[in-house]
């Protein structure tokens, strides 16, 4: 089950706050996914097309319980893409009208309502079982282990800007980008994600996606770590070699029994212990010495070599 369908699978498991929520939750769904017919005199019939079970059956018990409406079911199976295909066709009876009435997506007289039924959208909760109920139907969001990504593909001006505008009540700023016919409503931030997943009440699915964060930033914190030593190591055999370097030099050119007791003691240590930094070099002496005081010494056999090869006048 890909990450969007569990929770979508979570969302069809919440009951509303309020008697109303179901309302503003069933809307929701038949104006992202739904195909409203109209044949005359108030005659309507419609068809809600979805590959998510969660979101057929939360329609057909919203449809049965709210307005005893018949819903048959066709299920059809993709070979191609290997998934499944819920099709509710409500054909016309006599509770439609008044159900559409009720759900704000027609207005008597007007015909098709435009934006968002404010009338069922009065209570926070109601608000929220919209989104919900929008999300189910049109929503995707990406597996948290990849991106951070979360979006609904929306119907209609007025319909987009509505949910837009119920997502930024909540301190969120949901962003609308066209995409073959449609208009798409998304989100790209972790902290904006998490907190309209627990807005529609997947608290589950919120607490799974904080859940990966956290682990993606312990494993960039190691990255960093690692890839921090490691250049480190590289950085101190590069030094060392160098120094490997002018110690052979300084042996050919100066010799070692001419050299002050102290580079004396520098080169044999550090031919005898080649490939470790200078300061846990300077561990090794006895007494210990300093990396700065190393370093100085270092500096001191390179000003020997660099005078033993200037040419006499």
């Amino acid at each position: 089950m890909s990450f969007t369908a569990q929770v979508k699978d979570e969302l069809s498991r919440i009951d509303g706050a309020c008697d109303q929520c179901a309302y503003a939750e069933l809307s929701a769904i038949m104006r992202v996914c739904g195909t409203l017919s109209f044949h005359g005199n108030g005659r309507y019939s419609i068809r809600v097309s979805t590959e998510t079970g969660a979101v057929a059956r939360s329609m057909i018990k919203f449809a049965h319980e709210l307005f005893d409406l018949e819903t048959p079911l066709t299920v059809r199976r993709s070979n191609l893409h290997k998934s499944r295909n819920y099709l509710i066709e409500i054909p016309e009876q006599a509770r439609l009208e008044e159900a559409l009435v009720r759900l704000g997506i027609i207005e008597p007289g007007c015909g098709l309502a435009s934006g968002i039924p404010t009338m069922l959208l009065e209570r926070p909760c109601c608000r929220a079982a919209f989104l919900r109920g929008a999300f189910m139907a049109g929503g995707f969001i990406a597996d948290p282990r990849g991106d951070f990504h979360l979006e609904v593909a929306l119907s209609g001006e007025g319909l987009a800007h509505g949910v837009a505008r119920l997502i930024g009540e909540q301190g969120m700023v949901a962003r609308l980008n066209r995409r073959r016919g449609s208009l798409v409503l998304y989100l790209k931030s972790f902290d904006e994600i998490v907190r309209l997943l627990r807005v529609m009440g997947a608290e589950r699915s919120a607490t799974a996606v904080e859940g990966v964060r956290r682990m993606k930033s312990l494993k960039n914190d190691i990255n960093r770590r690692v890839n921090a030593e490691i250049a480190n190591q590289a950085r101190s055999t590069g030094a060392a070699a160098d120094q490997l370097a002018l110690i052979d030099e300084a042996e050919r050119l100066i010799g070692m029994r001419a050299l002050p007791p102290a580079l004396r003691e520098l080169c044999s240590m550090r031919r005898a212990h080649p490939g470790i930094s200078l300061a846990a070099l300077g561990e090794l002496f006895s007494p210990p010495v300093s990396k700065q005081a190393l370093y100085h010494r270092v500096l001191r056999l390179q000003a020997l070599v660099d005078e033993a090869r200037a040419p006499r006048p």
